[in-house]
């Protein structure tokens, strides 16, 4: 079996930037195990598995340790790929998911996502939160992940959370965010309990920080940055029901899988 494979470095205008991701067109669904024994072998944050229908792609996402039902950068990589390589002729495609269907569309050299609003809430928080983060944050909400607001961009750049109390979380991952310099917000993320100890470039992380920072700032659209050691810039507008992610995406090598 050859499977083709697409590097893809999301949320970046240059290679070794933003968060990679692998790209896998399928054109039929092959046995789970093999799905997840490939993205353990990519050893990406998450490969992408894409098979054609009538009318997009079905998508699935993998780290290489768990398959997870929403992620952001691999879907616009995703998005990336069928728009410049698979339907060059095309400016939209739509991808059916567990989070029900996504849409990723091409401006010029931006790619932009449309996502679900998933807003946090007040919620109950454990202390091994606080204990495994370091310094303790100004105010913890939940959603699918737990949302933890700082007071300045230094604080986020400085966290050095211990990761093995992160991986006893209740959640997936944990988002620390809080006013930027340069941007509206600036933030981090961190899931080592699905095998991502920091992830890059997280668009799903900003289903809930749009609504967040929206509510907050009284503005819908805004100028995010992720802080991790490759860095992502990210163009976002709060839609109500839905938020628009946008960003470049650069091609960094493709290939062929031979299993």
């Amino acid at each position: 079996m050859k499977i083709p494979l697409y590097h893809v470095d999301a949320f970046s205008s240059q290679v070794f930037g933003g968060n990679p991701a692998a790209v896998c067109p399928l054109p039929q669904w092959i046995d789970e195990t093999l799905l997840q024994a490939i993205a353990s072998e990519n050893n990406l944050s998450e490969t992408a598995f894409l098979v054609r229908l009538p009318d997009g792609y079905e998508i699935r996402w993998f780290t290489p340790t768990v398959e997870v039902d929403l992620c952001g950068h691999a879907t616009l990589a995703s998005g990336f790929v069928v728009l410049n390589m698979l339907e060059p002729a095309s400016h939209t495609v739509q991808f059916h998911s567990k989070s029900g269907p996504l849409r990723v569309s091409r401006s010029d050299t931006l790619f932009s996502l449309d996502f679900p609003s998933l807003p946090p809430k007040p919620c109950a928080v454990p202390d091994l939160l606080t204990k495994a983060l370091g310094k303790p944050p100004d105010k913890i909400l939940g959603s699918r992940d737990y949302l933890a607001i700082y007071l300045t961009e230094e604080d986020i750049r400085c966290l050095k959370p211990d990761m093995s109390l992160l991986q006893q979380i209740d959640r997936l991952g944990v988002i620390v965010t809080a006013p930027g310099s340069d941007a509206d917000f600036v933030s981090r993320f961190f899931a080592p309990g699905s095998g991502i100890p920091e992830d890059p470039v997280t668009g799903s992380a900003h289903c809930t920080l749009i609504p967040y920072w929206s509510n907050r700032l009284g503005k819908t659209h805004l100028h995010a940055y992720q802080v991790s050691a490759r860095g992502g810039e990210l163009f976002c507008e709060d839609q109500g029901e839905r938020v628009r992610i946008s960003g470049q995406a650069v091609l960094y090598s493709e290939g062929t899988l031979y299993l």
